[in-house]
């Protein structure tokens, strides 16, 4: 799976999940700042990209996540370990 298709994604998640208007999202957008998530939606998106990648995500490795790109860096790297 290449970024592009993560970040596809990832998009779609944040606009099912939170409603959060796709123009909106970019790749250096803050969730917290810009796209207004708190620690409960990032749970809940947590949750989402577990089913979304097929295996278990722990709260730590997204600890340093802060934006879209982060996201997408970490999703990259786990997939990358499930190879």
């Amino acid at each position: 799976m290449t970024r592009d298709e993560i970040y596809e994604t990832l998009k779609g998640f944040l606009v099912e999940l939170f409603e959060i208007p796709e123009e909106q999202i970019s790749l250096d957008a803050h969730l917290a700042d810009d796209l207004d998530l708190d620690s409960i939606d990032a749970v809940d998106l947590i949750l989402k990209l577990q089913e979304f990648i097929g295996r278990k995500v722990s709260a730590e490795q997204f600890r340093s996540v802060r934006t879209v790109r982060d996201v997408i860096d970490q999703v990259n790297e786990l997939l990358e370990q499930a190879a």
